[in-house]
This record gives structure tokens, C-alpha cells and sequence, in this order.
């Protein structure tokens, strides 16, 4: 397991546009598209992860509950994974789906198969999170809070929880 650093996106910086499909809404037509303009005039969190990144794993159930808190108190919130499937054919569409059902995901889990969006935010690890205000400004970038596999820090979110306050 290697834990790679993140990379720093401009704050005060506009969140990049997107569209991307919804892993976890799947119609007749295909799956849900999910663009950047379907949260105008709500702040916004953006979380990098992917089904198998053992940092994701460890944080996943705390972070789903507080994403719903925050959904809940107004906030738009959708998680991305950018991996590549043939790597890593747990982070497809299907397996995403189960995952994001496994944990109660109430928010999109959308897929970025060029992983351009990725590129586009900056987003150089799992889990990445940023939190813009509802001018879609960024106002924090970062990690949900200390805990790491093995290290014995507690999952409270607490980090990611003050900078969304």
C-alpha cells in the first residue's frame, strides 16, 4: 500500500465543469447524467474515491453518514471514481453500485472513465475531498481527518466536518 500525496487546487478556485454518469440511478436510457450545473446555488462536496483503496475502505461508512448529514442540511454531495477497471475491475460501474448501495450512498457514485474530471479537479488520491461554497468556489481541499489503516486514530470526519461548517 502506497499513500501518495495530494496535489493543491487554487482556493477561492471554480469547480470545474462536469458530466458524468451516475452509477446508482441506472434508467431505460442508460445511467443518470450528473453535471456540475445540476447543484447551481448549493455549496458542494466532491469526494475522489474507489471501491477498493484500502484509505477509502476505512473511512467509507463514516464517510457516507456524514455526506448524507451534510446532503440533508442543504449541501450537494457526489462521489467520483476515476480508477481504471481493467486494473482494477472492483471500481467498475457495477461493483460501484453495490458498493455505494453496501454503505447507503443517498448521493450519486459517478463514474469517470477518462478520468478527465479527475485531472480537471486535481485529484491525485482516494479519498479526495473538496468542499465548494454555493458559488462553487473552493473553500477546502483535504483529508476527512487523521484516521488511516492501522494507525489507531478514530473515523469522526472531524476535519472535513469543520471545513464544511
Amino acid at each position: 500500500m502506497v499513500a501518495t500525496t495530494s496535489t493543491m487546487q487554487e482556493l477561492g478556485g471554480i469547480a470545474p465543469d462536469f458530466s458524468l454518469p451516475d452509477v446508482t440511478n441506472l434508467t431505460d436510457d442508460g445511467y443518470r447524467q450528473v453535471q456540475l450545473s445540476d447543484f447551481a446555488g448549493k455549496p458542494l462536496l466532491v469526494m475522489f474515491i474507489c471501491n477498493h483503496c484500502p484509505y477509502v475502505i476505512h473511512v467509507a461508512k463514516e464517510m457516507a453518514r456524514l455526506a448524507n448529514e451534510y446532503q440533508e442540511q442543504g449541501f450537494a454531495v457526489l462521489a467520483i471514481s476515476a480508477n481504471d477497471v481493467d486494473n482494477y475491475p472492483q471500481d467498475g460501474p457495477q461493483p460501484m453500485a453495490e458498493f455505494a448501495r453496501a454503505r447507503g450512498f443517498e448521493f450519486p457514485y459517478c463514474y469517470d472513465e477518462s478520468q478527465q474530471v479527475a485531472k480537471a479537479y486535481s485529484a491525485a488520491c482516494t479519498p479526495d475531498f473538496f468542499a465548494y461554497d454555493a458559488d462553487h468556489r473552493l473553500r477546502y481541499r483535504g483529508q476527512m481527518d487523521g484516521a488511516r489503516p492501522g494507525n489507531g486514530v478514530p473515523v469522526t470526519g472531524e476535519d472535513l466536518r469543520r471545513a464544511l461548517s
